[in-house]
């Protein structure tokens, strides 16, 4: 793999947005910094006596436990001030895990689960781990051996995401095709009600082949209010390479916002699967300089805004911004 960093482009950019003023005059003329949620991280332990099912991205040495301290410490000086759990497993049981390992500490202000919404027991857990103010919904998409778009015609399936949908909850999908959009609009159509979020979506590079059911599946989704983008892992190797130049991914972030507009469009940085491609760093600051020159209006609603009607997450400290 190789990457690219236009470094003159990456600090010039990073200096536009993080730049206060260079006078107490000046600085009262400039907006507050914007907080940031960050609505896609990965928690896990390795060292646990039973391990981990994953541990994030391979690299030279032992895989490094994923837990609220390590994050926050990577994470406050970004201006990230909240953050939401995606699940990292497939086993029933750390659902409770990771509930208990984010009410430690409150830079977590919500977890996404793993539960299978075809299952005869989904029901009974959903309606336990609902209990708790912190789980915010469930992912399900291309991962852990699944079929998003077989299960999109299966009953069972369709009537645990009722069931989701009823108590209020998102359902965050993984790992974006086209196909995979194609099943959110058969499942949305069946569940109007479900709030949804795609997540990953600047990643997917459909081919020449593919190009017309992409768009024509992203201008349908588009009319749906109910469904937001998660503009995360923008970026992604392409042909091998990583670049940290955000004119790589311009025009694709453009594209989307064209089609979810201002007020679906959400942050994630995926920490720390990301440091398979940048440090969380890099990862943050190629969105900040994308967004440095849009409206400051919109910044606030990628960067927080958007968040709390796409997951209705839980604010817990007072520097955790509220609508």
């Amino acid at each position: 793999m190789t990457l690219i960093v236009d470094r003159r482009e990456f600090l010039s950019g990073l200096a536009a947005v993080a730049a206060a003023g260079t006078s107490d005059a000046h600085a009262q003329s400039q907006p507050a910094p914007i907080p940031i949620i960050d609505t896609h991280i990965h928690l896990f332990d390795p060292t646990r006596p039973q391990g981990a099912p994953y541990s994030g991205p391979r690299g030279g040495g032992p895989p490094i436990p994923s837990l609220p301290p390590r994050y926050r410490k990577l994470a406050e000086p970004l201006g990230i001030v909240g953050a939401i759990k995606v699940e990292a497993s497939p086993w029933l049981e750390d659902n409770l895990w990771v509930l208990e390992v984010a009410q430690t500490d409150t830079i977590i202000v919500g977890v996404i689960g793993n539960l299978e919404p075809d299952k005869p027991e989904f029901s009974e857990y959903l309606e336990r781990y609902h209990k708790n103010p912190l789980f915010l919904g469930i992912r399900y998409g291309n991962l852990w051996g699944r079929d998003f778009t077989k299960q999109a015609e299966n009953p069972a399936f369709i009537n645990g995401l009722k069931l989701l949908a009823q108590a209020g909850l998102t359902l965050d999908t993984a790992n974006p095709t086209v196909a995979l959009l194609e099943s959110i609009i058969r499942i949305t159509d069946q569940v109007p009600s479900l709030r949804v979020v795609l997540d990953h979506v600047p990643s997917l590079d459909p081919t020449e082949a593919e190009r017309a059911r992409y768009e024509k599946v992203l201008a349908e989704i588009g009319k749906r209010p109910q469904i937001y983008v998660k503009l995360s892992a923008i970026v992604h190797r392409i042909n091998d390479q990583v670049s940290l130049n955000v004119n790589t991914y311009r025009d694709r972030l453009d594209y989307l916002i064209g089609v979810f507009g201002d007020d679906r469009v959400i942050f994630g940085s995926d920490f720390p699967n990301s440091d398979g491609v940048a440090p969380v760093d890099r990862i943050v600051g190629v969105a900040k300089q994308y967004f440095a020159t849009k409206p400051h209006a919109l910044q606030e609603k990628y960067f927080w805004r958007n968040s709390i009607p796409a997951y209705h997450w839980v604010k817990r400290e007072p520097r955790q911004p509220s609508l």
